[in-house]
């Protein structure tokens, strides 16, 4: 929808002031013309019929600038007519005016309220207009010559500069009482717009008059420069339009979008303000699966006709579920659905789920079938944005949660935000703690892991911490989240990793207790991609003299999905190091099994998920004793995490578990108060299962 589209239809909004308004410009119009035929009636030669006769076969049809949501009509019959106000005056002007915009609504199919307005704006422009022209040797072609000398043209075109200020002044108050906003911005608009095609036609007319005034036969000559125009502003207007359509499969593109988006949230915004029930409006932001591998496989042919067949499927969808949707396509395989005139986020889950079901069919391509699998973002207004781009921002990283959680369709929920503005802030101060490393904040606490069979402290885990220098200490999760998917996780793990095998080097001259221990450290899908890792670790270890079996890496399940090859690459070389893999988070993932058998693992972590109701509940015990088994059948260390009291401590040993951690044992903590409690802490005594 364009604001700047005068709608044949009646409007839904505003609609007393709106109708008001035009009542009003009509009645006035129609009485001044009345009152000016009786007092001046008609003074015309046989030039005027011929001028008369061309301002109507001029607007047969009349021409439209602009596209589909933005139709602008220009009358060319208003070069003819202001020639004749100019020979004739404003009377017989209105009156040709008139006859040309009956013709004109008839091949646009206006409205009658329209073509009433239409008509009454000519009128009402024409007669301002006239006051600025003198009245004399009216009613001739012959005596207009008199009218054209310096002084009468410099007339003419104040008088024209003011029927187009009158005319552009009464449109854009109606578009404004149409569609609201700010009526300076609306005229402007309307201004802009009609500059050029009725500027034109205005300073055309006196030229037509002294045509006429050496052979009227001159006259008809104009509509071929007519014609040019028409044929202009119809090329235009394609311009115009391929600039708002995908020109692969006819959808709106990004730009129209934003503007379909920016009118109807005003439009959501002024029927709040005037009482109205609040409705909402989703951006449904849609990306298809697996489409490279489509074009991989069968060739970028094959893959444009597959993004034209998702299109119609698109479009038949959203206008089954709605008359007002509209579908772009934002480039790629990625597809945008405007939803507008929903109730709430519920609707908007439900309108997103009518319109996926278009894709359930496979695409049917040379006797192919083509499954389609898509992921779908929902970002709905108000609550999720306020503008295009803040709703295009959310409803990307929904969509990003549904592939991350295997899903088709998610809700933006702001906890699923790893781009919010407090994240973003937050990861900018930690990138610049990492660069300048001296009283920066960050440092490493580490959890005891202790042998069940013995009470011997065998092991610690290093836990990140951050005390930010405003924000005070912050949440670990909090940022892990923050720098997980950003290229600081990567300065973050090179820093942990170095300072993890710096302190297993103090460690050893420090204290004997602690020489022996094995430190773990977490590190992330992206530190696996590349070979760095393994580089930097290897060249540390050699630095410091320090053992490789004393380190020790742990690696989740959903890390090894992400890309198992170039993961497997990086931890085989990890393995010949003599560094310890172990798998965290056990149990959680979705290929366990598979993990197991092709991993070059040394341990695995029990999740504390399941070692929390291990004592209270028996599915999580049984599901603990399977885990124990399948490990220690593959010949694997069994750590389990969350170990809160003493019953469950009993029941990992009885179980046959080897290692765990939790506040049972101790909390984390830093470096020198580790090495105070490993001193006054004793080899905690073997359990008895009898």
């Amino acid at each position: 929808m364009e604001q700047s589209a005068l709608r044949n239809v009646a409007p839904p909004r505003h609609r007393r002031r709106f109708f008001a308004y035009v009542i009003v410009v009509v009645a006035v119009a129609g009485v001044w013309f009345v009152s000016s035929i009786l007092r001046e009636g008609f003074q015309v030669d046989a030039a005027f019929w011929v001028f008369a006769a061309l301002a109507v076969v001029a607007d047969t049809p009349p021409f439209v600038q602009g596209s589909r949501d933005a139709n602008i009509p220009t009358f060319p019959s208003v070069c003819f007519t202001f020639a004749i106000m100019i020979a004739y005056g404003c009377a017989p002007a209105v009156a040709v005016q008139l006859v040309a915009v009956i013709v004109a609504a008839v091949w646009l199919k206006h409205a009658p309220w329209r073509a009433a307005f239409n008509a009454a704006q000519f009128m009402l422009s024409f007669q301002a207009a006239d006051t600025l022209l003198p009245e004399s040797n009216v009613g001739s072609i012959n005596n207009v010559h008199e009218r054209l000398d310096t002084t009468g043209i410099l007339w003419v075109l104040a008088a024209a500069v003011t029927w187009f200020v009158v005319n552009n002044l009464l449109v854009a108050t109606a578009i404004w009482l149409r569609f609201g906003g700010s009526w300076r911005v609306v005229f402007s608009r309307a201004v802009q717009a009609d500059a050029l095609p009725n500027g034109a036609l205005l300073l055309s007319a006196p030229g037509l008059v002294a045509a006429a005034h050496v052979d009227v036969l001159l006259v008809p000559l104009a509509l071929l420069t007519l014609f040019a125009i028409r044929r202009m502003t119809k090329l235009a207007t394609q311009r115009t339009q391929a600039g708002r359509l995908d020109p692969l499969t006819g959808l709106a593109n990004r730009k129209a979008l934003e503007r379909e988006v920016a009118a109807r949230l005003q439009e959501h915004a002024e029927r709040a303000e005037g009482g109205a029930a609040e409705r909402r409006l989703a951006l449904l932001l849609l990306d298809l699966d697996a489409f490279k591998q489509v074009n991989d496989a069968l060739g970028h042919r094959v893959g444009d006709r597959l993004l034209v067949e998702v299109g119609r499927r698109l479009i038949a969808a959203a206008e089954a579920s709605g008359p007002d949707n509209l579908v772009g396509r934002l480039g790629g395989d990625e597809f945008a659905v405007v939803v507008p005139h929903l109730r709430d986020t519920a609707d908007a889950r439900r309108a997103a789920a009518e319109i996926m079901s278009a894709l359930a069919e496979p695409v049917l391509l040379d006797g192919l079938p083509i499954d389609v699998g898509a992921s779908v973002g929902v970002a709905v207004y108000p609550e999720h944005g306020t503008d295009f781009a803040e709703l295009m921002q959310h409803a990307d990283v929904a969509m990003y949660d549904a592939k991350g959680r295997g899903d088709n369709l998610a809700v933006y929920a702001p906890e699923s935000d790893h781009n919010s503005p407090e994240r973003l802030s937050l990861l900018a101060d930690l990138r610049q703690a990492l660069k300048t490393n001296a009283c920066d904040g960050i440092e490493l606490y580490y959890q005891p892991q202790v042998e069940l069979a013995t009470g011997a402290t065998v092991g610690v885990e290093a836990l990140l911490r951050w005390r930010h220098p405003v924000r005070g200490p912050i949440d670990p999760e909090e940022l892990i989240k923050a720098a997980e998917h950003s290229p600081v996780m990567r300065l973050l793990t090179l820093r942990i990793v170095d300072e993890a095998i710096e302190q297993l080097a103090s460690w050893r001259a420090l204290s004997p207790a602690a020489e022996r221990l094995r430190v773990a450290v977490n590190v992330s899908v992206r530190d696996l991609h590349t070979g760095e890792i393994a580089d930097r670790i290897a060249a540390k270890l050699t630095q410091l003299d320090v053992d490789p079996s004393r380190l020790e890496l742990e690696i989740t399940e959903s890390a090894l999905m992400a890309d198992p090859r170039r993961v497997l690459t990086t931890l085989a070389r990890l393995k010949k190091l003599g560094v310890a893999i172990a798998l965290d988070d056990f149990g959680t993932g979705y290929s366990s099994m598979v993990h197991l058998r092709r991993l070059p693992l040394a341990e695995v972590k029990i999740d504390r998920s399941f070692v929390l109701g291990v004592a209270t509940d028996p599915d999580d015990a049984a599901i603990v004793r399977s885990m124990i088994d399948l490990a220690r059948a593959l010949g694997l260390r069994i750590v389990a995490e969350g170990v809160e009291d003493e019953r469950t401590w009993r029941m990992l040993v009885d179980a046959g578990c080897d290692v765990a951690q939790g506040w049972y044992f101790a909390r984390p903590m830093p470096p020198d108060r580790l090495l105070d409690w490993l001193s006054k802490t004793a080899a905690r005594p073997v359990i008895s299962t009898k």
